[in-house]
């Protein structure tokens, strides 16, 4: 695992993209602070920049560093949730613009799934993650599902999981910072 960490961290520097399993599906990843790496996600799924991507995170620290704001549901519904849950937080900042919905939300995970994590760790900054398809067709539930096109998008496929069927994608929760919550897919 440490030389698949080691070779996505270095494409990823590069402002390179990364096709990696995560704590759900198989992802499309780059620094989350990177405009141009996020854009060539964009232009790889043929998907409009106006519909924003989950950022994955690996703790606290990092959190804060993107939303100097963070309501207390937030904290516990990440206690309470069983399976993986992104949020929709507003106002985020320290992110590249274009990884930031036009409502100035960003929906982000905090994974433990160790690859994720330690590349995180590593990086110390954000990792995008989108499916691992073209906009508007079905999210691969295995390795062996992802089309070649994005395959050969991808600047480095991490070799890791490769026999493991997903899961579903996460639920995701919008909240305000009026605290309404809105669950937006379950």
């Amino acid at each position: 695992m440490q030389e698949e960490i080691q070779k996505a961290f270095e494409v990823i520097q590069n402002g390179g993209i990364i096709l990696y399993p995560t704590d759900t599906v198989w992802g499309i990843g780059c620094d989350a602070t990177n405009a141009e790496a996020v854009s060539k996600i964009y232009q790889l799924k043929q998907r409009a920049e106006t519909q924003s991507m989950i950022v994955l995170m690996n703790g606290e620290k990092m959190m804060y560093n993107v939303f100097k704001d963070i309501p207390e549901v937030a904290w516990q519904i990440l206690d309470l949730s069983e399976k993986p849950t992104t949020l929709i937080l507003d106002n985020p900042r320290n992110v590249a613009a274009n990884v930031i919905g036009s409502d100035q939300t960003l929906g982000i995970r905090i994974v433990k799934e160790p690859f994720c994590f330690k590349l995180m760790e590593r990086m110390k900054k954000p990792l995008v993650s989108t499916s691992a398809n073209i906009s508007g067709q079905p999210t691969p539930k295995s390795f062996a599902e992802i089309s070649p096109e994005i395959i050969n998008g991808v600047d480095y496929v991490v070799n890791l999981q490769r026999d493991k069927i997903s899961g579903k994608p996460s639920t995701i929760i919008k909240l305000t910072s009026d605290s309404q919550v809105k669950i937006i897919r379950k």
